[in-house]
């Protein structure tokens, strides 16, 4: 027996699209049938809800909705974080490139006595070959340059997990995203934006009397042992704020393993581009939405996705 659309559930659904911030229905509409069709209704208004409380606009592509299960995370492209930084006290600009191996005599990068980064000079070369690093410089009023340098190393690190994304036809590495990752780095780290975009994303999936649901996705990669979150037991009273970060930090280091990172400076590498934090220690609260940042990553190579 041939089945019958169910029109009156979409008609049902389409008319619990609410107008949010700057946003019609109409407008939200045609968002959601472009760069939302697996989400409902509902979780699509959670979603544009997160969006404009943060400033940003999906039809810009600032951000777009990622579904796990029945959660739903935002990826943020470097176009959200660049319109955030915009709005930062003091923004004064950003600057990406690429470096390509006709360019390598003709780049230098200086450092202080710390090992930093504080000038670059590159002089840009026709042809200019393919791909082989990239730098950002994030300016801000009354604070030094951030400036960002990758190597080809890093990149191929990432296309190999994602050739559809990082790679052109001809199999070279896209300049536009070998800029746009130094570029986010930069700028997550100069206008301190990371945690704030991390707090939001938290919220996400939480109630307003209810702690953040959180998923252990490592558990279900095909390719990996399972790794269990630990969460605390509330009946046993021995355990003490030590052993929960302990117990964190033992998370991070099997989600490192499955993420393919090999050694310390891998792992240093990692930690400075998602690892938000504001203090000389990191917090339980970090910790956990750096896990949460790994869970991500570990399911959308899974899934093909960018990273």
């Amino acid at each position: 027996m041939t089945k019958t659309p169910n029109t009156e559930i979409q008609k049902v659904d389409i008319s619990q699209i609410q107008a949010i911030g700057e946003f019609g229905v109409a407008e939200l509409m045609a968002m959601k049938e472009s760069i939302a069709k697996k989400l409902t209704v509902p979780q699509f208004n959670l979603f544009m809800y997160q969006m404009n409380r943060m400033g940003l606009d999906p039809s810009l592509g600032h951000g777009v909705p990622i579904l796990y299960g029945q959660d739903v995370n935002i990826r943020i492209e470097y176009e959200g974080f660049h319109s955030l930084a915009r709005k930062s006290s003091g923004y004064k600009s950003v600057h990406r490139q690429v470096v390509c191996d006709n360019e390598v005599d003709d780049f230098e990068a200086e450092t202080d006595d710390e090992g930093i980064v504080t000038k670059i000079r590159h002089k840009i070369r026709f042809p200019r070959g393919k791909v082989v690093g990239s730098y950002a410089i994030a300016r801000r009023e009354g604070k030094p340059d951030v400036i960002v340098l990758c190597d080809e190393a890093e990149f191929e690190k990432y296309a190999k997990k994602n050739p559809g994304f990082w790679k052109l036809e001809n199999g070279s590495l896209d300049p536009d995203m070998c800029k746009k990752h130094a570029a986010t780095r930069a700028v997550k780290e100069q206008y301190d934006i990371a945690l704030a975009v991390e707090e939001n994303m938290m919220a996400l999936n939480s109630t307003e009397n209810s702690e953040p649901v959180r998923r252990d996705i490592t558990a279900e990669s095909k390719e990996t042992e399972p790794v269990k979150t630990i969460a605390p037991d509330k009946d046993d009273k021995e355990e003490t704020p030590v052993d929960r970060t302990k117990a964190l930090k033992t998370q991070i280091k099997a989600k490192y393993q499955a993420l393919g990172l090999k050694d310390k400076s891998e792992f240093d590498a990692h930690a400075a581009e998602f690892f938000a934090v504001k203090g000389d220690v990191p917090t339980e609260p970090e910790i956990i939405a750096y896990l949460k940042i790994m869970d991500q990553q570990i399911q959308a190579a899974d899934d093909n996705l960018p990273v």
